[in-house]
């Protein structure tokens, strides 16, 4: 017997082995041997018999084997597209709870170690607000106290509240147009459509109202931002009035006509480039103070309009923002759009 046949005949018998006996083989196997028994031709002819059904079997073995991968791979793919999101989340919720529990452990350590609430060592009580009492007006300009603070001592502080406003107007903007784009086309109106109507019903003595009342707001607010080194205010209260404008002239005069004068792109540009000149301004003045440099920037004199070095423009600055994200955040929850 031939070296192939050899391993033919291995295969068949591994095959019969885990695969259990395939009586119409065998029956054939023994008809061809009782034929072979007359003759040599015979028994040659039944073991090519026997070796051709080894063979069948054989590569019948490898395709149930292919076909048993196949099916393996597509029900894990099946189970991981069901049962993937459902166990993400679960460990999402986990991960976030031990985050959570580690972020309050570590507050809670550092509580510990704080000095007492009104101790008379607590740095708070001898150092910080003496300083800003003591020195605020000849290290600031400014007459308002609160306004030296918050935009000379802590700059960055109000420089971080005023990025948060812009970046959660522009988040949620664009959050709004991606459902836009998915099929939402803004506020539906009450038949049923999605069309941006103009204001159902115009309101005449709104509009007189509006037309008396919103140049005096938008002047007071700004106003209020131009002094807010001088007198209480400052570019958050002088920003909300000027918010609380735009969003009276919105309502009494419609959503497109506010939008000649103020859209999206304006909000954008005046917002990041508001933004812009708070950080290169106010990063200048802590870098060269930091270095014990003179920044070249005059303090003026006290009660000036023109004074306080840099409160002023950086309340002009933080006014833009807020007059722009409070109209922005009224417009998308009314309009759908700014």
């Amino acid at each position: 017997m031939s070296e192939d046949s050899g391993k033919r005949g291995l295969r068949a018998f591994v095959d019969w082995v885990e695969n259990g006996p395939d009586w119409d083989d065998e029956a054939g196997v023994h008809e061809g041997g009782a034929g072979g028994h007359g003759g040599e031709n015979g028994g040659h002819g039944a073991a090519d018999t026997v070796y051709g059904a080894a063979d069948t079997v054989h590569a019948s073995g490898q395709a149930v084997k292919r076909n048993t991968k196949r099916t393996m791979g597509r029900r894990f793919a099946e189970f991981t597209e069901e049962h993937a999101l459902r166990v993400f989340g679960r460990v999402y919720r986990a991960v976030a709870q031990i985050v959570c529990l580690a972020g309050m452990a570590v507050l809670l350590m550092m509580v510990t170690h704080l000095p007492a609430f009104g101790s008379a060592d607590n740095p708070a009580n001898n150092e910080v607000v003496g300083r800003y009492l003591e020195k605020g007006l000849s290290e600031t300009g400014a007459v308002n106290t609160v306004a030296g603070i918050i935009l000379d001592y802590r700059a960055f502080d109000t420089f971080g509240e005023s990025v948060v406003l812009f970046l959660a107007a522009v988040s949620v903007i664009a959050l709004l147009r991606l459902k836009t784009e998915s099929g939402y086309s803004g506020k539906e109106d009450r038949s049923g459509g999605t069309e941006h109507e103009e204001d159902e019903e115009r309101d005449i003595i709104l509009e007189q109202v509006a037309r008396l009342l919103v140049p005096f707001i938008l002047m007071f607010g700004v106003y209020v931002v131009l002094n807010g080194h001088l007198s209480p205010g400052g570019g958050f209260s002088g920003g909300t009035v000027m918010g609380a404008g735009l969003i009276l002239y919105a309502n009494a005069f419609g959503h497109r006509r506010i939008h000649r004068f103020f859209s999206f792109k304006i909000f954008t540009v005046m917002s990041s480039s508001a933004l812009m000149v708070y950080a290169l301004s106010k990063g200048y003045s802590f870098f060269m103070g930091a270095n014990h440099l003179e920044s070249g920037i005059p303090l003026g004199r006290p009660g000036n309009i023109f004074s306080a070095g840099l409160i002023l423009p950086l309340d002009i600055c933080v006014g833009l923002v807020v007059a722009g994200t409070m109209y922005c955040f009224y417009s998308l929850f009314r309009e759908g759009e700014v």
